[in-house]
């Protein structure tokens, strides 16, 4: 059997049998006015993380979200769009797909906004995706591509920058590891399938979103997700994986490379009102200013006194530099 095969299995299971522990999210549940998310949907958030964010969806955008679990983000999604057949969501697993729609009906009745059919269920799969070309304002996933080996995620990152628009975006979440793992970790199908043993750094991380095509690419949060300790897992010493959530846009590549925000800010704090570095950037005195890694390289390069650069936080919230 294939690893592809087991994960199918995993989440057959969990559409049969909801199982509250699959995924641990590190969000709280949204809290909108007149948005009531039914408990099942709840049960079955088998994500790390959110992909929902009110910035991207401004204007009623098409969303796609692969990988359905109980549809609790795509109601979200719905709750900003409001219209018919607005949001697509796609699973390879037939099982979750009726429990999706089976949670739909009772979101219904939860929420006098909400109609069915704002939200097109389709059976498909992430690495060949039932979507027409530069179709998509938003497209998302939570908690799916880690899982997925390199040749295949690839594939699915390039469906994705596929079925996007110019200047539309992947906000995804998934967890992610700076330390090494074993073979014996990465090559374990249940592990894989639970979100667990495929996490890469952050650095390949992107480096794979950047390689398709996209030219912005924003880390939007990071937090503490899980550890493998050797009392439990095939290891020798603990391991520690964390989540991400990021947003990769298809914007053009840029001639010197990729915009990466990891939440990198520049303060100038010198004699005048503000520094113009003659490329686009205009420090105002003692105003912080959101900056991609490559303009914080590049004011670093200047060797002033007057300007400070923060360290990555890994929590950027827009506006800034590019």
């Amino acid at each position: 059997m294939s690893y592809l095969d087991t994960t199918k299995n995993v989440y057959k299971q969990a559409a049969l049998e909801p199982n509250v522990g699959l995924c641990c999210t590190t969000n709280p549940i949204w809290e909108l006015p007149g948005l009531s998310i039914p408990t099942i949907m709840q049960q079955m958030n088998y994500g790390c993380g959110s992909t929902v964010h009110a910035r991207d969806l401004v204007n009623s955008p098409k969303v796609l979200y692969v990988g359905v679990g109980g549809g609790m983000e795509l109601l979200q999604f719905a709750y900003f769009s409001r219209q018919g057949n607005s949001i697509i969501g796609i699973d390879p697993v037939e099982e979750m797909l009726e429990a999706c729609e089976m949670n739909f009906k009772i979101a219904e009745g939860e929420n006098n906004w909400f109609s069915n059919n704002f939200v097109s269920l389709r059976k498909g799969d992430a690495l060949d995706l039932p979507v027409e070309d530069n179709s998509i304002d938003v497209a998302a996933q939570n908690c799916l591509f880690n899982i997925f080996k390199e040749e295949d995620l690839n594939k699915a990152i390039e469906e994705m920058y596929r079925v996007l628009k110019p200047h539309g975006r992947l906000v995804m979440s998934d967890p992610t590891c700076e330390q090494p793992m074993n073979e014996k970790l990465r090559n374990d199908a249940q592990l894989r399938a639970l979100c667990l043993s495929g996490s890469l750094p952050i650095k390949d991380y992107i480096q794979k979103l950047t390689d398709v095509g996209f030219g912005t690419i924003e880390i939007r949060a990071r937090k503490p997700y899980r550890i493998l300790d050797p009392a439990h897992y095939p290891t020798e010493e603990i391991i520690y994986i964390e989540s991400i959530e990021v947003a990769a846009i298809k914007d053009p590549m840029p001639e010197d490379g990729p915009c990466i925000f990891t939440g990198k800010a520049a303060i100038y704090f010198g004699d005048k009102e503000y520094f113009d570095d003659q490329k686009g950037h205009t420090l105002l005195k003692n105003q912080p200013l959101a900056i991609c890694d490559k303009t914080a390289n590049a004011l670093a390069n200047l060797n002033r006194k007057d300007i400070f650069i923060s360290e990555s936080t890994y929590h950027y919230d827009g506006g800034g530099c590019c």
